[in-house]
């Protein structure tokens, strides 16, 4: 039997997800629970369905097709209660416009390889390839190493884009067939990290530093990006940004090639929207440019080895 794998998302063109330009495959299921999550759809490993106000025509045609008393109508809109659902798919097959929807679609390798191979000649052009993000890819190693073997067979890049929390083994797994890996390393403070995050941390930095002992060897052709997300109130201090480039230098030994520190953004807003969930960032401003550059400053003060190689990426708010 062909292995299945959920997908909540495909982005063609993307060009924040490793070098080049790139197809971004997003893989359903997430260990971690952070409180900025820009894609809550797909922490859950779970089908689920959402609702989009603004293609709803409020014909409530979904209510009807519901057996189960899910959904309701308030002044808000749809509210579909969770505990009720049992993501028949009702709703969507009755929804005319797909404000009813399913998050996520499950996809064979060979289904997804012909997809990705759509995008070739960008792939070719500006030395891009496919990523695979989430979600956590590694709760889906099994297939997302099978995915990267098949494209390997092609001759396209691969990126792995992981939090890292995942045993060894599956990383391993993936990495056999890896390009790139875009590694996060978001707190390194234990505490703070599962207070934000939901879970410890000792996993995520013990895999980094696998990563760095791996990189020199020759069974392992992956080069390295360190990605942090700029979050306020929890991954930005002048203590956690001097951490990461502390642990970078001693315990990674600077084998890396890049570390991008991700300038916060609210672009998420409507997903959270969909899912009938409230966010405690959706009020937070973009980061000004002052404060992006003095967290840089800080960075490359910390490990001057690697100055050259730490970037600010995203949207930033000019003062």
């Amino acid at each position: 039997m062909e292995k299945m794998g959920k997908v909540f998302d495909i982005y063609r063109g993307t060009t924040h997800d490793g070098p080049g330009m790139r197809t971004t495959i997003f893989m359903k299921g997430c260990p971690l629970h952070c409180r900025w999550c820009h894609n809550p759809e797909g922490i859950s490993a779970k089908q689920i369905v959402w609702w989009d106000e603004r293609v709803c025509i409020g014909c409530m045609t979904c209510r009807s097709a519901c057996k189960y008393g899910a959904l309701d109508c308030t002044t808000e809109g749809i509210r579909i209660h969770r505990d009720l659902c049992q993501v028949c798919g009702s709703c969507v097959k009755a929804c005319p416009t797909k404000a009813m929807s399913f998050v996520c679609e499950e996809w064979t390798v060979d289904r997804l390889v012909h997809e990705a191979l759509k995008d070739r000649v960008y792939y070719d052009q500006t030395g891009g390839g496919v990523t695979v993000s989430g979600g956590e890819a590694l709760l889906q190693a099994d297939f997302v190493a099978e995915l990267f073997e098949h494209l390997w067979a092609e001759k396209i890049h691969t990126a792995l884009d992981t939090c890292g929390h995942a045993p060894t083994e599956k990383l391993d797994l993936v990495l056999r067939y890896t390009n790139t890996v875009l590694y996060d390393l978001k707190i390194v403070d234990p505490v703070k990290h599962r207070k934000m995050t939901g879970v410890e941390n000792d996993l995520i930095l013990q895999n980094a530093e696998h990563l760095a002992n791996l990189f020199p060897t020759h069974n392992y052709q992956f080069d390295i990006w360190i990605r942090t997300p700029l979050i306020p109130d929890a991954t930005i201090s002048e203590e956690n940004i001097a951490a990461i480039a502390h642990f970078i230098k001693n315990r990674m030994k600077n084998r890396i090639v890049r570390w991008e520190m991700c300038s916060f953004n609210n672009s998420c807003i409507n997903k959270y929207n969909k899912l009938g969930l409230d966010w405690e960032y959706q009020h937070v401003q973009l980061l000004a440019r002052s404060k992006t550059n003095q967290l840089l400053e800080i960075a490359k003060e910390a490990n001057p080895e690697i100055a050259d190689r730490i970037f600010v990426t995203g949207i930033i708010r000019e003062d």
